[in-house]
């Protein structure tokens, strides 16, 4: 009975036997291709897309080639590159979509009229120029400007209360204006 005296010789030995089995790349394929794509197949539904998961799996393999010592592995080395590489095709699938006869999206409202926009814009302005001083500036602020209540209590040097009251005053005079009322 005889027992190695270097292990990492016994390693080489066997890798190297390993490398005999398929000496390149395209003998491997040649004589595994067809139980690989069995493999893939079985991961997909459609023929074509198992043959393009069985390519990409195959294109990784073969930059790999070099670096696989133990090629009695490969058969493991390739079917995990297929469930990877279908792992990620599934997690960046997208939705496909099919044509219809009928349109799935509403009609888009009709555009409202310039000139009626221009008007409601108007009386809005003419509205808000009614307010008192102090409301005025704040809703300006707020809403036209799109401070927030603590910006606009900042510029104007007051404390967020007062912005919050005066606002909510402003507002409930607008709703009362009879300029407005047609919008509402």
């Amino acid at each position: 009975m005889t027992t190695p005296v270097c292990t990492g010789a016994s390693r080489a030995a066997a890798a190297s036997a390993g490398h005999r089995r398929y000496p390149s790349f395209s003998s491997y394929v040649r004589a595994r291709g067809p139980v690989l794509l069995r493999t893939a197949r079985s991961l997909t539904a459609n023929p074509s897309d198992a043959e393009d998961l069985l390519q990409t799996a195959l294109t990784k393999t073969y930059v790999a080639w070099e670096r696989i010592e133990d090629h009695r592995a490969l058969d493991g080395y390739v079917r995990r590159a297929l469930v990877n590489t279908r792992t990620s095709q599934w997690r960046k699938r997208k939705v496909d979509e099919f044509a219809c006869e009928e349109l799935p999206e509403k009609e888009a409202a009709p555009a409202s009229d310039p000139a009626e926009q221009q008007s409601l814009h108007d009386a809005m302005w003419r509205a808000v120029l009614k307010l008192p001083d102090r409301q005025r500036a704040m809703v300006v602020l707020r809403y036209y400007e799109d401070l927030s209540e603590a910006q606009t209590a900042e510029v104007l040097g007051v404390t967020v209360g007062t912005v919050k009251s005066a606002v909510s005053r402003a507002l409930g005079k607008l709703r009362e204006d009879p300029e407005l009322s047609p919008v509402r």
